[in-house]
């Protein structure tokens, strides 16, 4: 896939696989625009120090949750490709918050769609699963160099 000049916004972007893709694109394309999506302020904070916005203009911090639609929809806006790796991956606190991992990991994706949608960026989106399957999220990042499907799907090992 050709990320010249793409606008990119990754939910979920403080995590383990976020952080990983925000290292390789910024590593890889200097004229890409990244906006990191994510609720922990702590994570966006501890990751603007390795990736200042001073230092690489085209990232941008978005507090924010899936699960808030108005708030993703303003995120959305001027998307060109939506990488989705926002959800509650700890089965044991799924187990136990059984409608929180609902509200998240279903509704959640659910925004992410129905946003993209109504923003014109639904043409390559991509989801991500945190369940099993690649050795590391730098694995993962990089087999979607180059991917061509209107649709992507990875899972991504803890």
């Amino acid at each position: 896939m050709d990320l010249s000049g793409q606008t990119i916004l990754l939910t979920g972007g403080t995590g383990s696989f976020g952080y990983a893709f925000v290292e390789r694109l910024l590593a890889d394309h200097d004229d890409v625009t990244i906006r990191v999506y994510s609720r922990d302020e702590l994570k966006q904070f501890e990751m603007a120090q390795k990736f200042s916005t001073e230092k690489f203009r085209q990232i941008r911090y978005f507090i924010g949750d899936v699960r808030d639609r108005e708030r993703l929809s303003k995120a959305m806006e001027g998307i060109d490709i939506v990488v989705h790796a926002a959800a509650l991956k700890q089965v044991p606190a799924c187990e136990y918050n059984p409608f929180e991992a609902i509200k998240t990991n279903i509704h959640g994706a659910q925004n992410v769609i129905e946003a993209a949608i109504e923003h014109g960026a639904l043409h390559k989106p991509l989801h991500v699963s945190v369940a099993y399957g690649y050795r590391d999220a730098h694995d993962l990042a990089a087999v979607f160099q180059g991917k061509q499907a209107g649709y992507a799907y990875g899972r991504q090992g803890n």
